[in-house]
């Protein structure tokens, strides 16, 4: 990207939530936070003073299938940048008495996601939707598990997983490849040298499981936040472009079928919205909506009617065309933007072992026809639902019953 002054340089590890063992679940999230506390030539505040010095960024996340170190700089410091990421990934120490400083912060971590309703309800809709699967588990892990998390296995978690092979390094902005490659080979000689083949890329192993339930988090919040929905697609299935625009007719905008009927021609929440999530072998359709404790039953049947129309009469050519156009240019106008450009080679590396042209993903979305989406509308919205709420409720038995009949029974669209 000649036109920039900046370059975003990113770290991919093929790991995430899912690899864990339920005995240490948090421990990908936790050695994220450990990593930048010591390696052999720097401390946290070398790396915290090296960076704004520079004015850049140096973090990282956790998925459920991956984990990025990142940083974003000015196109000067791009070596400085694949050093400092470099050593943190290759070269973290995992010092015992980091792990203690660190798990105070982990918890305190855990106690934010717990005060934020929004946060909460993310997890708790993949744990009703894909229940006692480790899709299903919070990425944090949980207060039990992270108070009993030791240095040893945060340590052979780090030696096991974080391995060359299962590692993309992706960069983006004012950047010649050679040079990037040149420096690799500098500041990371121990993960380039030698004969190392890419491990291959994530097929998952989801069997079949328990169907999706209802659960319910009691909080004492002023606003009800549910979410609700059913098993989709994974990455590899090529139903996955039909999905996207699915997913935005659906509730992907404000000309979206719930942000009109729920919100606009009722005024029930502030917020709704649906959000498609897909992983290697499995997915989840999930629609969100946050509203005063007196609407929510109305916002479900409203919900429930919504979904049942886009089941039995599908969407209109006019709602797959402003859809197609919205996932083009929600595409283009994303990839303006260093970061983001390099979010999108990494993770496909990682997930695919190959980076399709952006012009190749317009074209897929474009191929998109009418009846492919109605086909998978009628899929979907047949399947079990399950669904999350965060709320003044001691248990689901308090959960509104239209909700309570909804997760025993499905939507009551015929075969």
């Amino acid at each position: 990207m000649p036109g920039t002054r900046s370059a975003a340089v990113g770290l991919w590890i093929g790991t995430g939530s899912r690899d864990e063992h339920p005995s240490h679940a948090g421990a990908a999230h936790f050695l994220e936070h450990l990593l930048f506390k010591a390696t052999p030539t720097r401390n946290a505040q070398d790396f915290a003073e090296t960076m704004d010095a520079g004015g850049g960024e140096l973090n990282a996340f956790t998925a459920r299938e991956h984990t990025c170190f990142y940083a974003h700089v000015l196109d000067t410091d791009l070596e400085l940048a694949i050093d400092l990421v470099t050593d943190v990934v290759l070269r973290g120490r995992c010092l015992s008495a980091d792990v203690e400083v660190e798990r105070g912060v982990v918890l305190d971590e855990l106690a934010m996601r717990d005060d934020d309703a929004d946060d909460m309800l993310g997890d708790a809709f993949l744990e009703a939707i894909l229940p006692g699967h480790r899709l299903g588990r919070p990425i944090i892990g949980s207060v039990e598990s992270i108070e009993a998390m030791t240095r040893r296995q945060l340590k052979g978690f780090h030696r096991a997983r974080y391995q060359p092979e299962h590692m993309v390094l992706a960069v983006a902005g004012n950047i010649e490849h050679r040079d990037v490659v040149g420096m690799l080979r500098q500041h990371a000689a121990e993960a380039v040298e030698g004969q190392h083949h890419p491990a291959p890329r994530r097929a998952g192993d989801l069997a079949l499981r328990p169907e999706p339930v209802l659960t319910v988090h009691e909080r004492d919040t002023e606003q009800i936040h549910v979410a609700l929905g059913m098993r989709s697609f994974g990455r590899h299935d090529p139903r996955r472009w039909a999905l996207s625009v699915l997913d935005n007719v659906c509730g992907g905008g404000m000309s979206s079928r719930l942000f009109q009927e729920v919100r606009e021609n009722r005024g029930l929440p502030y917020s709704v919205y649906s959000s498609a999530h897909t992983f290697a072998d499995a997915g989840a359709l999930g629609i969100y909506a946050g509203c005063h404790e007196d609407n929510l039953t109305e916002v479900i049947e409203v919900v429930e009617h919504v979904l049942v129309d886009l089941a039995v009469n599908g969407i209109t050519a006019a709602e797959c065309e402003r859809a197609k156009g919205s996932l083009r240019g929600q595409l283009v106008l994303g990839l303006e933007d260093v970061q983001a450009r390099m979010n999108r080679i990494g993770r496909s590396e990682i997930s695919y072992g190959d980076q399709m042209p952006v012009a190749d993903t317009i074209a897929r979305i474009e191929a998109v026809t009418l009846d492919e989406v109605n086909e998978v509308a009628r899929e979907l919205f047949r399947r079990p639902l399950g669904a999350a709420l965060v709320g003044p409720y001691e248990n689901s038995a308090a959960a509104p019953p239209r909700l309570r009949e909804l997760c025993g029974q499905g939507w009551p669209v015929g075969g």
